[in-house]
């Protein structure tokens, strides 16, 4: 009797140590089929491109492809989801930014925060955002609109995606130069550029790639860039820093899996995607269509950058929860 239950326990023990070692081989050898990679955008923007970019570069080192699928709708938080329900095998993953995994939870359309996922890295940060002033504004720089936001408050009209990014970045600019804006919902980046051409909206935050032709027109004016630096590749425009206004908003692009993904496989993906960092190529992309330099953090810098912007971006919760009224 105790030699049949000490050879049960010993056929016990090695299964569960080849189930180990087949689980770890799996890790290593991933990825081994194409790898779908949902982004909460439509196609054609700035997260759609960012992803797709990382595709190109990861089927040259892998040999295995990304299947993009865009699921745009409830302002990310359906692609978040369907993220979340995934099975955590290393197949499915989200490409997302901030404004997805953080300003969502902030403004309330979500009560998940972006520790429902495991997070792999944040493969590229946008540094190519400005803020634009239409031509009939007048508004010429950051002291243009300052003293025209405070000789008539609630009058200068700023076009957003209400609860998304950009209101967010409109906030932060009234709370820090001490202003009052008028938000008005002009839905997405093209729909902005209307507004703004149209002379509906005097200001808007957008990628510099999307407005460069008007801004070199003359339609536009580029105010400033909300970098702690500025970013070379958008030419002279200066910093909010330099123009008097300490605003620093980053919108980093995050890689995350399900939650309970083997940790070897989202190690494996952040090494990979540091790879594509290190390829000229790469980053000729990014400027080429987005004056984009290159940006990378590892797993743990990954974590920390979005601790410690979640605990930022938490102050503007009520306001951004009342429509920024």
């Amino acid at each position: 009797m105790f030699n049949k239950m000490l050879t049960k326990t010993l056929v016990t023990a090695i299964v569960a140590a080849t189930a180990g070692t087949t689980f770890a081989a799996d890790a290593t050898n991933w990825p081994s089929r194409p790898v779908q990679v949902v982004v909460p955008a439509n196609a054609g923007g700035d997260t759609d491109f960012n992803a797709r970019t990382m595709a190109k570069y990861f089927t040259q080192i892998t040999g295995k492809s990304m299947v993009i699928t865009n699921m745009a709708g409830g302002g990310g938080t359906i692609a978040v989801s369907q993220v979340q329900g995934a099975r955590p095998d290393g197949n499915t993953i989200l490409f997302a930014h901030t404004g997805q995994l953080v300003v969502n939870e902030v403004s309330g359309l979500t009560e998940d925060s972006f520790d429902v996922l495991d997070i792999a890295c944040i493969a590229a940060v946008d540094k190519g955002a400005v803020f634009v002033s239409s031509k009939a504004s007048g508004i010429k720089d950051v002291k243009d609109l300052v003293d025209k936001a405070k000789a008539a408050p609630g009058t200068v009209v700023y076009g957003t995606e209400m609860g998304g990014f950009s209101h967010l970045q409109g906030l932060m600019f009234e709370k820090l130069a001490d202003v009052k804006l008028k938000f008005v919902d002009s839905g997405t980046a093209a729909e902005k550029v209307t507004s703004l051409l149209g002379g509906r909206a005097d200001l808007g935050a957008i990628s510099f790639g999307v407005v460069q032709d008007y801004v070199t027109k003359g339609d536009m004016v580029a105010i400033a860039q909300p970098n702690a630096e500025r970013n070379p590749l958008l030419g002279d425009i200066q910093t909010f820093r330099e123009q008097g206004i300490d605003m620093v908003m980053d919108k980093p692009y995050v890689i995350a899996f399900p939650k309970g993904t083997d940790p070897a496989i989202v190690a494996k993906m952040a090494a990979i995607m540091k790879d594509i960092t290190e390829k000229p190529e790469y980053a000729q992309d990014l400027e080429k269509a987005y004056k984009q330099p290159v940006s990378y953090y590892g797993t743990g810098e990954a974590i920390d950058l979005l601790k410690q912007t979640r605990e930022n971006y938490m102050q503007y919760k009520d306001v951004l929860r009342q429509g920024g009224k």
